[in-house]
């Protein structure tokens, strides 16, 4: 234990709670949210339409990401639109004096970033209420103290200034989560775990038949952290602890919110544990200063971007962290995505690894449970290895038969995403379990399309069972010898008898090239049965689509393009960004960074990029129209335009075309006139 949390005092909170001030409620009419902004109390009803699917990228879009301080309480709901309209200013909610704030279904989803949360607290919410909530979202306000329900009725109780019982919102919690929301946040309760204060008791699940998740997570369970004692012999579904992590990682977005935190809270010159298990990335803005408007510039947010690689570089430096940098060369871009590194380099199956960005369960394509957690569980897993975990329960995917040739897994999770189950919200913190033989026919790096979108799901994460396919990509990435890498691969499948929430059944054969429509990545039509769409902006890349697959995509439709003497369409922007060095490699020895070249693409070395709102391929104006082949295409993601989501297929294509096509091995794209 760190010498300076021996002594450190920490206590529960009172048993009751004060909620003084006023009631946000965030309506999709646009015009009733203006109003209590400007200091109109809303006599809110069930008649009154809440906003659903709030994503973070709406709570703070990304360009609010770049503080990390208490200044974020400036910014809440920035990016919220409603109806067609953004209503909330800067600094208009901390003005209003709210102390709660009240929205629809899914509040939270989409990205960990606790920069959301920690902007609504800082601006003085102290109560979430929504019909129900995102995993990560809801764990990184228990872990900042913010409290959260889906119980409206506690809204009179609010109103009328009377004293709420702590157990109100403890109730129906497990042990640990509990004891969180009482100690007031995450760290204050790891530090009355590491002092004794706390003591944990291991689950008492007797033996029974485990999916693969669950069999990893048994694996990892910590019984007794003094002892270093981890592992029990079955978990089931509810049962809360820690589970020891193999890797942790974070990118500029979090590493300097948390290296505060760890600063502030810890002390300047203590140590990080195992920091050979931890690791950094600048993956996120390398691009930024060619995507940022002359606006944002005037007003010094460039500047405050550059202090996060600064701040990150400097902690990882004086902790002995593996930094995956900026590349130091002429060219913009980063050595690599974090979440295509931690697959291609790191990731094995069985493993737990936890990473500061929702699309960590990417590295579940190797049979390994990844997940994405906010600032404090990363900031706390420095201190103790290990990060706070309710088991959930697990959905099965099964995607049977033979897919068509311009089929890909992003179809697969287009597919997914706007089946009923899903859409609804029921799969929200589930373990996804992707199987079936089409999965099975999959590389690796198309089952890493499905289980990073997983995030998109809204799942806790997903994973395929390692197979044969998994011993050649550890052998080909690895270097490993067939035995080694065959050993790491044993024991792990799903019992045959294992319990399931759900099981969803899906059809290859019967899937067509699809795209998602502005908005949601939920909004999945078959490109024949959507309208046809002129494109401005046509975006291959990210941790999604930047794959060396992904790259034989692209090439594919583009060779056959340049031999029927086609071209990018003239009025269409079309760039094609990879998610490592190691694809960049890849593409020179393919010649495909020629092929791109001739057609008149731009490529671009790795980052986040357009994904992310920073980087080249980011829309302008509102009527602007992207086709790209990114993970979630939430209102503001990727510009202000309208983003629709497609396959590498039909990326490609639709660029030479300059509508949106979908393509065919053969087909004629040539724009026209």
């Amino acid at each position: 234990m760190l010498r300076s949390l021996r002594a450190r005092r920490v206590g529960k909170l009172p048993g009751a709670v004060h909620l003084p001030g006023r009631v946000l409620f965030l309506a999709e009419d646009p015009q009733l949210v203006r109003d209590q902004l400007d200091g109109k109390d809303l006599d809110w009803r069930p008649g009154i339409k809440l906003r659903d699917d709030i994503s973070t990228d709406e709570i703070t879009p990304a360009y609010i990401c770049y503080y990390y301080d208490d200044t974020l309480g400036d910014f809440p709901y920035l990016g919220l639109k409603c109806g067609e309209e953004f209503p909330v200013t800067r600094g208009s909610v901390k003005r209003g004096g709210f102390t709660a704030s009240v929205s629809g279904k899914r509040r939270g989803k989409g990205s960990s970033r606790e920069q959301s949360p920690y902007a609504e607290m800082c601006a003085g919410i102290k109560l979430v209420v929504a019909e129900n909530i995102e995993r990560i979202y809801r764990e990184n306000c228990q872990n900042l103290g913010l409290l959260t329900t889906t119980d409206f009725s506690i809204l009179d109780r609010v109103r009328s200034g009377e004293a709420i019982p702590l157990n109100a919102f403890t109730a129906g919690e497990g042990e640990i989560t509990r004891g969180i929301i009482e100690y007031g946040g995450l760290f204050n309760f790891n530090v009355a775990r590491l002092q004794g204060q706390v003591a944990l008791s291991p689950p008492g699940t007797a033996p029974r038949p485990m999916t693969l998740g669950e069999k990893i997570i048994a694996r990892h369970w910590v019984v007794d952290p003094s002892q270093g004692k981890v592992g029990v012999p079955a978990v089931r579904p509810g049962d809360e602890g820690f589970v020891v992590t193999d890797i942790r990682f974070s990118h500029e977005y979090v590493t300097p919110m948390a290296a505060i935190f760890f600063e502030q809270l810890v002390g300047p010159d203590e140590k990080v544990n195992d920091p050979g298990s931890i690791l950094m990335f600048r993956d996120h803005l390398t691009f930024l200063g060619e995507a940022m408007t002359p606006e944002r510039v005037k007003e010094g947010l460039l500047d405050v971007a550059l202090e996060l690689e600064k701040k990150q570089r400097q902690f990882a430096e004086k902790q002995g962290i593996r930094l995956y940098g900026e590349l130091r060369l002429a060219a913009h871009g980063s050595e690599a995505i974090c979440h295509s590194k931690i697959l291609e380099g790191h990731a094995e199956p069985g493993m737990v690894i936890i990473g500061s960005d929702s699309h960590t369960p990417h590295a579940g394509a190797v049979g390994c449970v990844a997940f994405g957690v906010g600032t404090t569980a990363i900031f706390n897993s420095w201190i103790t290895r290990d990060v706070r975990l309710t088991v959930p329960e697990t959905v099965k995917i099964v995607v049977r038969g033979r897919k068509p040739d311009n089929v890909t897994a992003k179809d697969f999770m287009l597919e997914i995403l706007r089946h009923p189950y899903v859409k609804s919200g029921r799969a929200i913190g589930k373990l996804v379990e992707y199987c079936g033989d089409a999965v099975a026919s999959l590389s690796v790096d198309e089952r890493a399309t499905m289980t990073n979108m997983t995030a998109e799901v809204g799942g806790f994460t997903g994973y395929v069972a390692p197979d044969e396919r998994t011993v050649a990509y550890l052998m080909a990435y690895r270097g490993m010898s067939r035995r080694d890498a065959a050993a790491l691969c044993r024991d792990l499948a799903s019992d045959p008898d294992a319990e399931y929430s759900e099981v969803i059944e899906i059809d290859a054969g019967a899937i067509r090239p699809m795209i998602a429509l502005p908005g949601d990545p939920g909004n999945g039509r078959h490109i024949g049965e959507a309208e046809r769409v002129r494109v401005d902006i046509a975006y291959a890349g990210s941790c999604t689509a930047g794959k060396k697959e992904d790259m034989d995509m692209y090439a594919r439709v583009l060779q056959e393009a340049t031999e029927r003497g086609e071209r990018v369409a003239p009025w269409v922007r079309f760039f094609i960004q990879c998610g490592s060095q190691d694809v960049k490699r890849y593409c020179e020895e393919q010649g495909y960074l020629d092929l791109f070249g001739k057609v008149g693409a731009t490529f671009l070395e790795p980052s986040c990029g357009a994904c992310i709102n920073a980087g080249p391929g980011v829309s302008r104006t509102r009527d602007e129209v992207t086709i790209s082949a990114i993970n979630r295409n939430f209102p503001g993601r990727s510009g202000p335009g309208r983003l629709y989501l497609a396959n590498p297929y039909t990326v490609a294509a639709s660029a030479i075309a300059g509508y949106i096509t979908e393509w065919q091995p053969g087909m004629a794209l040539a724009s026209p006139t």
